[in-house]
């Protein structure tokens, strides 16, 4: 890098009467060497006023000067050229004219700075919400940010096990409740593994799930002093008695905006499509809080879209990735699912994007989003084939997709999860032979349509399905004991290869990427992560 003194332009030294040719310098002995013969430019460095004293002529012989110490000749940098001119309120403009600027001067706010008011902190939300199932994803999502900004959170946990509940219990601002919503009375034991058409599997619509009657003292107690409720409810329980007795709790508490996690009954839209038991629980509900004029006008509906957090290897039910070791040079995954191959889901990271969005609807308040508005909250709209390619570029393994109309069920399951499973295989089975004949997963074109566009309105810093797959899901697989994250990082095209299947086995090779989906299920097998998590809540 060249020097200061090599980067200041060349100065043209020309002579001119001065003390320093009457009187010489003592300090520096070329300065009573006249210069009256140089005319070029010479850039002024040390070497080169040496140079000068040597080659100039002289009158008369002289000894040689001794050789210079090193000078620096002071020069004023260029004037700033600014766009705009400078502005200030200040009454001494003369530290800015020295500068060379003509500032714009401003009438001042204050007439000395020790009158301007000190700086306020940043106002704190001064609301409290109430939240149930709180170790679901959906609720410790909201609970997360409502503390992250300053809420104050009455939380309801089944239970205190797990690594959620413990988490959500050591919050700042958080008050647990912990008790079932619902008084517990005897109900039949979990399903077995198998096919869901076994004998243990329960008739479609019963409630075998639990007829326990609401515990009415807890939901009173959870909405005291709360101002604000989100509120998902599950199967635990009789849901449809445990919703309407949060709505009624809620009216009576005065809640100035409720948001209810809502599902569709895809048996409204068309009588040819089955219901799916753990959505039309919701869908009732939701009905019944229509019928409530002042608590409706309150209230958001709030449809999420399948869970980007819900993927692992574990064997469970519809969105299992099953580990395949030879698939490739360093192993991938297979996803057998009744989805048709090419028709858009819904997808979203439930753990990171359902609380920003739900604190986002608060703020925007019932103004924008009450009067029972429904939101369909989804960041992608990716077919089965689609979301494998992004979730492989993320993992950076190969995945197969294969088609089944039937669901596996390996492990132990509740009763209810095993109806819905049931009703999933009919309705997707509409859409078997043509995918223009499956129901949307939200039930209408309208609100597919809206994703993700509605959803980007309330949050943008969503967490996409390519880097949930990079960052969290081998995390969560090491958290539950897995071991495929160990093995040799692919290289080449192997990570990039895509495969599909039908129901007979018969595959199609393409040149992408993917990887596969599962929703994860805690609850009833073991699973370190996740221990007590509420299914699909």
């Amino acid at each position: 890098m060249p020097s200061a003194a090599a980067r200041r332009p060349a100065l043209a030294i020309r002579s001119r009467p001065s003390q320093a040719q009457q009187q010489p310098s003592a300090t520096h002995p070329v300065a009573s060497t006249p210069l009256t013969t140089l005319q070029t430019a010479i850039p002024i460095t040390t070497s080169s006023i040496a140079s000068v004293s040597s080659s100039s002529p002289s009158p008369s012989p002289s000894p040689s000067p001794p050789s210079l110490p090193p000078t620096s000749i002071p020069s004023r940098p260029p004037p700033n050229k600014l766009k705009h001119r400078p502005c200030t309120s200040s009454s001494d403009l003369s530290p800015i004219c020295s500068l060379g600027f003509n500032p714009v001067q401003h009438p001042a706010t204050c007439s000395s700075q020790l009158d301007r008011p000190s700086k306020r902190a940043m106002p704190t939300p001064r609301k409290t919400i109430a939240v149930v199932n709180a170790s679901g994803r959906q609720a410790a999502s909201v609970i997360r940010v409502a503390c992250a900004v300053g809420y104050t959170v009455r939380a309801q946990l089944r239970n205190l096990d797990g690594i959620v509940a413990s988490e959500i219990s050591s919050l700042p601002n958080v008050t647990v409740l912990v008790g079932e919503l619902y008084i517990r009375s005897p109900n039949s034991a979990p399903g077995t593994p198998g096919s869901l058409h076994g004998s243990d599997s329960p008739e479609l619509g019963s409630k075998s799930r639990g007829t326990g009657a609401p515990n009415h003292a807890l939901i009173t107690e959870l909405y005291r002093g709360a101002q604000l409720a989100f509120i998902n409810t599950t199967f635990w329980g009789d849901e449809v008695a445990i919703g309407k007795a949060l709505a009624d709790a809620a009216l009576a508490a005065d809640i100035e905006h409720y948001i209810y996690s809502s599902m569709p009954d895809h048996s409204h839209h068309s009588p040819t499509w089955p219901a799916l038991p753990l959505w039309s629980s919701k869908t009732t509900i939701e009905a019944y809080i229509r019928s409530l004029p002042p608590l409706l006008a309150r209230t958001t509906f709030l449809y999420t879209g399948i869970y980007n957090n819900n993927f692992t290897s574990l064997p469970y039910p519809l969105f299992c990735m099953a580990w395949k070791p030879d698939m490739g040079r360093h192993g991938g995954f297979e996803w057998t699912a009744p989805f048709h191959p090419d028709v858009p889901l819904p997808w979203l990271d439930a753990e990171h994007d359902v609380g920003p969005a739900v604190i986002q609807l608060i703020k925007d308040g019932i103004a924008r989003w009450g009067n029972g508005e429904r939101v369909a909250l989804a960041y992608e709209m990716l077919s089965p084939v689609e979301a494998c390619r992004t979730f492989a570029r993320g993992v950076g393994r190969p995945v197969r997709y294969r088609y089944s109309p039937t669901i596996d069920v390996q492990v132990k399951i509740p009763h209810g999860y095993r109806e819905q499973l049931v009703a999933l295989e009919k309705m997707y089975a509409l859409g078997a032979e043509d995918g223009r004949r499956q129901p949307p997963y939200f039930g209408s074109q309208q609100m597919e349509q809206s994703c993700p566009g509605e959803a980007l309105e309330l949050w943008e810093g969503h967490r996409g399905l390519e880097e949930y797959a990079r960052e969290v899901f081998p995390l969560e697989e090491a958290a539950n004991g897995l071991t495929w994250m160990n093995e040799s990082e692919p290289e080449g095209e192997e990570a990039g290869r895509i495969e599909r299947g039908d129901e007979k086995g018969d595959e199609e090779d393409r040149d992408s990427e993917g990887e596969s989906e599962g929703l994860v299920m805690g609850g009833v097998t073991d699973t370190p992560a996740r221990q007590e998590e509420s299914w699909l809540a």
